[in-house]
């Protein structure tokens, strides 16, 4: 039955929902674990029932889940009941009685604008790949879009005259983010170096379309190289932007829009950031302490 419909769900994630590649493999390594599972304790996927569940909640932490990774594989396998309802396989959803467990309190990793810079300056322009591997950092920055969203970005997303980029983000939701001189200037060098007819802004060497992967390997290079002492990944760059615009006074709401975070909660993570960050810089900066 797995079999069946797993390739549907993967066509229904990408097309319909326009998840990641990186998501959607999640996704699916989750629900095949999950009916091997099954398999192994001759368990039937349409007539568990609660305590079922909870004796698979306590496999997965015996074997060291930590509770946001069992989060994760509860919303695949929610995700895919909910469609095996559609598909008719079954008639209700078992795991929406189950909730997720908590999470233990981590904060997003973010930059301080000197690591920033001391990234974005290091990178020379003097080849096509330099140029492009400028203008990915300062898009990921200065608009907060996910990696997924600017692999996905075509030339007729932008509108150059106001400079706003039109993005797709997670369930096909649509939303304007905004850029400033500085991706203005290294947009217009990438353009005019490029030299292509592809739709999608950002190509790898062979002039395709890059993918989320292609944009991890360069940016681990280019944090390896400007000896930045922080662990830097394409999202660090999108919790750096929220980060900065609410230390620089932007109201939360706006920063959640930009974002485009279907709920507000989302988005609060980053003012315990900037808290922290605050009550840093106070205990730095002031005499009596």
């Amino acid at each position: 039955m797995i079999d069946k419909h797993l390739n549907k769900y993967q066509d229904y994630l990408k097309y319909e929902l326009n998840y990641s590649e990186y998501t959607i493999k999640n996704y699916i390594i989750h629900i095949t674990q999950f009916f091997n599972y099954l398999k192994v304790n001759k368990l039937s996927f349409d007539k568990l029932n609660k305590d079922e569940l909870i004796d698979y909640l306590k496999y997965l932490d015996s074997e060291n889940y930590t509770n946001r990774s069992i989060s994760l594989i509860l919303s695949s396998l929610r995700s895919y009941y909910d469609f095996l309802i559609e598909q008719k396989e079954i008639t209700h959803n078992i795991f929406k009685l189950i909730s997720n467990p908590k999470l233990e309190k981590k904060l997003p990793n973010f930059l301080s604008y000197e690591e920033y810079r001391q990234i974005y300056d290091s990178i020379p322009e003097d080849s096509i790949l330099n140029i492009r591997n400028k203008l990915i950092i300062e898009l990921l920055y200065s608009t907060g879009m996910r990696v997924s969203e600017l692999v996905n970005l075509k030339l007729d997303n932008i509108n150059f005259n106001d400079k706003s980029i039109r993005v797709f983000g997670k369930g096909k939701k649509e939303r304007i983010v905004y850029y400033g001189e500085y991706a203005e200037s290294i947009l217009n060098k990438y353009l005019e170096v490029r030299n292509s007819n592809q739709e999608y802004l950002i190509l790898n060497n062979q002039g395709n379309k890059i993918t989320v992967r292609g944009i991890e390997k360069i940016i681990d290079k280019l944090a390896l190289s400007s000896a930045v002492k922080n662990n830097v990944t394409p999202h660090t760059f999108r919790h750096t932007f929220a980060t900065h615009l609410l230390n620089y006074g932007a109201d939360i709401k706006s920063v959640q829009e930009l974002l485009g975070h279907s709920s507000l909660k989302t988005t609060e993570v980053y003012t315990h950031i900037t808290s922290d960050y605050l009550k840093e810089v106070y205990l730095k900066s002031m005499p009596r302490k």
